[in-house]
């Protein structure tokens, strides 16, 4: 089987008496990623069709940090980052 990209474990959060089950993602080391966890990602990403928005900010984050120390690998999904050039000066 093949190892995931991000390890996963369940946790349950009662919400106003409501059991809830969360998802929690550890981070990856992004020097292990590979270009077909990249497409994955991206895939998921560019369907938006997360079952809630902490998850999609998850994958989100994780491409970003994929963009920051491995770029060769997201440049074809920057359109996923919508990253923009700041000027704080």
């Amino acid at each position: 089987m093949r190892d995931r990209l991000f390890d996963v474990t369940d946790a349950e959060l009662t919400a106003g008496g409501a059991m809830t089950t969360l998802q929690h993602f550890s981070t990856p080391d992004v020097s292990k990623v590979t270009e077909e966890d990249v497409a994955e990602l991206a895939v998921r990403l560019d369907k938006d069709d997360y079952a809630d928005p902490f998850a999609g900010l998850n994958d989100w984050h994780l491409l970003r940090a994929i963009a920051f120390h491995r770029p060769e690998m997201v440049e074809p999904y920057l359109y996923l980052l919508d990253l923009e050039a700041y000027d704080e000066s």
